[in-house]
């Protein structure tokens, strides 16, 4: 069952930082979602950056399988090869993407990243290094207006050094139209994003829903529609587990349809430092939860439903 959903629409560029934060903050703690307009990235640079997403989905499947993802979640995941929802019988979502991460800092568990041959595809490595930078640099800007909504020196997570070293990941999707024996399948099953935060660009074509109340039966999915040059922000993990779970990381999925469906965003999996713990100054007429374990962001100390 699907419903219709009205989410809000932040504005970056508004001159009233506080009135901002403050919509942020109920944008995160109600929904987990919500619109980014005025972003300051130019329409023509998005629409070039999803222009060279296609370019790479259109190479010949042995060219993009010189590519396929490493143990450090850099390079190509082919159709079906990925299943987000453990819990379903049918394995293989309907689709196949990109990891990319242009981060000058080199962890031990992330290796460089792995590009198409320029010959292959001219300008497309400049074109995803450039889109890297503008949207870390808007996920940045993000990131200081949600300290500010958190009742925090909008400049908290800096002085923590936690903007350090900041790491992201491009991720560049292709949805191909279903079939009729790919109907039982989706895009993408039911999933939280680990990590900060992610923000997100379509290309129009409907299929992403959310889900506000994972333990309501039955599940109601509402679809979450297009705003034109706006990008789609949703709490991740790791941010839930920062604020000791005031914003929520909903769980969301995308319908297979017949139509091809693209979509491009960055994922900033951390901030520099690897330990996350509970921010304990809560906004005023926010009732406190209980705080939460320190966890490190490393595979192996990370519980379960942090791992998505």
């Amino acid at each position: 069952m699907a419903a219709d959903l009205k989410l809000p629409l932040i504005d970056l560029a508004s001159p009233d930082r506080p009135a901002t934060a403050k919509s942020i903050r109920q944008a995160c703690v109600d929904h987990g979602f919500f619109y980014l307009v005025n972003h300051g990235i130019e329409e023509s640079f998005l629409q070039q950056a999803f222009h060279e997403s296609r370019r790479f989905f259109a190479l010949p499947q042995d060219e993009k399988m010189k590519l396929k993802k490493r143990m450090d979640n850099r390079g190509y995941n082919p159709l079906l090869s990925e299943t987000l929802d453990s819990s379903l019988e049918v394995r293989g979502d309907l689709h196949e993407d990109i990891f990319l991460t242009c981060a000058k800092v080199r962890y031990s568990y992330f290796d460089a990243n792995q590009w198409p041959e320029e010959e292959l595809l001219p300008r497309w490595r400049t074109t995803m290094e450039s889109y890297y930078e503008k949207m870390l640099s808007v996920g940045k800007n993000l990131i200081s207006l949600m300290a500010l909504a958190l009742g925090l020196d909008d400049l908290f997570f800096e002085k923590i050094g936690a903007m350090h070293e900041t790491l992201a990941y491009i991720r560049l999707l292709h949805y191909p139209g279903i079939t009729l024996d790919a109907s039982s399948r989706l895009g993408a099953s039911a999933h939280s994003d680990f990590g900060m935060a992610t923000l997100l660009l379509t290309d129009g074509v409907p299929g992403l829903q959310i889900c506000r109340d994972k333990d309501r039966h039955p599940q109601l999915w509402e679809d979450v529609p297009h705003v034109s040059g706006a990008l789609i922000v949703n709490v991740g993990d790791l941010l839930e587990r920062w604020t000791n779970c005031l914003f929520r990381s909903t769980m969301h999925r995308v319908l297979a349809t017949e139509q091809e469906r693209h979509s491009t965003g960055i994922l900033i999996v951390q901030l520099s430092a690897w330990n996350v713990v509970a921010v304990r100054k809560i906004p005023q007429g926010i009732i406190p939860l209980p705080s939460l374990p320190l966890v490190s962001i490393s595979e192996t100390a990370l519980p379960p439903s942090y791992l998505q």
